[in-house]
């Protein structure tokens, strides 16, 4: 896939995920939210042009460096999650301000990096936001998906009244 294309696929993903997050939704411990990560980190990895092969050794530290910035970002963006059962017992999420705040850091820092890397004469293929970006999806729905877990059970006496 050409950069421009993976560039264009990764922020349609970005767009549909943030506008999906701010509307209340409800969580089933049976959905695959894994799928969307999975499919965008193959199509990232099948990139020949992930790692510039001219520049490997910084074009490698790059690449380690988006990803773990993408792992604690997506461990951020979990926990600016609002998650509340109701008392019928259904979990629903809903982001916050502070889940916007997180993007903006996300990309600011995914800027710097590319920023970085091009100063540096690295080539960076857009291959490298896909993986990222399923990289992030994937922590995040982690984090989700264990809080949502953790809450306590709803009481049946609560949906009586």
């Amino acid at each position: 896939m050409s950069t421009l294309i993976n560039i264009v696929v990764a922020l349609a993903v970005v767009a549909l995920v943030v506008a999906r997050q701010m509307r209340p939704q409800k969580l089933d411990g049976e959905r695959r939210f894994w799928i969307l990560p999975l499919v965008l980190g193959v199509l990232g990895l099948r990139d020949p042009q992930l790692i510039d092969h001219d520049h490997a050794a910084l074009s490698v530290t790059l690449l380690v460096a988006s990803l773990v910035a993408v792992l604690g970002m997506g461990t951020v963006w979990g926990w600016t999650v609002r998650i509340w059962r109701t008392p019928t017992g259904e979990t629903w999420a809903r982001g916050t301000k502070a889940t916007v705040a997180a993007w903006v850091g996300m990309l600011a820092i995914r800027i710097g990096i590319y920023a970085t890397g091009s100063a540096l004469g690295v080539h960076q293929s857009g291959s490298s936001l896909m993986l990222g970006i399923a990289v992030l999806l994937l922590v995040r729905s982690l984090v989700v998906n264990w809080r949502a877990r953790s809450l306590p059970a709803a009481r049946p006496e609560a949906a009586l009244r």
